[in-house]
């Protein structure tokens, strides 16, 4: 299967979570708050998608030895570095993550509860159990738990899909046309917020988004089991985003 081809499949879901009513629905930076609250969930959990993909297609243990897939495990370093230890625009270094938490904060959105979520987890846990019995939305909690199963799938190709198609090109430009315009007519800090936008979508469409396609091509190759399963969990992972898009909209309304 080619990627052109993969792509056209993906299409009409791409273009649900574009044309969603979830953008015509926040109006107010309250209710940027709120969509913040319910997100920042899905903002968390990407970064274990990306790790994930690092701990298989490179080596991160102790005695190394080199990777079967040097190709791909550059791609993938390369994701991290921009990831886990991005620029802020004061030139400070944190993670997107990070940065997205100080942008709720300075919007005035309530982070406490990913907050104890995190200071909660340790590695002993199993993810799963923790969180179905934490405190969070039943929405967060459907699509976390829906990252960590293809997370322990172990397979390369299908990690590296659900992180190309279901998570790194989908915040459309209107969404931070959406936020400007609330920035213009409330007096309320939102430059982390667009600085945060701003930079995912530089670094999405410049760098990254371009890096995990060339990903994909060497993980699945010329099996045409690996594509169709890449396909499966892509689609799956866009109805997961459409669903979480629907409840937040439902708690915004």
């Amino acid at each position: 299967m080619k990627i052109e081809e993969f792509e056209k499949e993906l299409l009409p879901l791409k273009e649900k979570l574009v044309n969603h009513n979830l953008y015509k629905s926040i109006k107010t930076n309250k209710d940027i708050s709120v969509f913040m609250e319910g997100h920042v969930f899905a903002v968390w959990d990407f970064m274990s998608l990306v790790k994930k993909l690092q701990q298989l297609l490179t080596c991160t243990k102790v005695p190394w030895i080199p990777s079967k897939n040097p190709e791909s495990g550059r791609l993938i370093n390369d994701i991290v570095l921009g990831e886990e230890t991005d620029f802020t625009k004061n030139g400070k270094v944190l993670s997107h993550f990070e940065m997205y938490v100080k942008a709720m904060k300075n919007v005035g959105a309530n982070t406490n509860q990913i907050e104890e979520f995190i200071n909660n987890l340790n590695y002993e846990l199993n993810i799963t159990d923790y969180i179905d019995k934490s405190n969070i939305p039943t929405f967060a909690k459907n699509f976390m738990n829906f990252t960590f199963k293809t997370i322990q799938s172990e397979k390369d190709h299908i990690i590296a899909a659900v992180f190309t198609f279901g998570r790194e090109d989908l915040i459309p430009d209107m969404f931070i046309e959406i936020v400007k315009n609330i920035s213009s007519n409330e007096e309320v800090d939102l430059k982390d917020l667009i600085y945060y936008l701003e930079r995912h979508i530089e670094v999405d469409a410049e760098d990254h988004g371009p890096m995990a396609l060339k990903m994909i091509k060497h993980l699945c190759g010329n099996d045409q089991i690996k594509w169709k399963e890449a396909l499966d969990y892509s689609k799956i992972a866009l109805n997961q985003r459409i669903k979480l898009w629907n409840a937040i909209e439902k708690t915004l309304n």
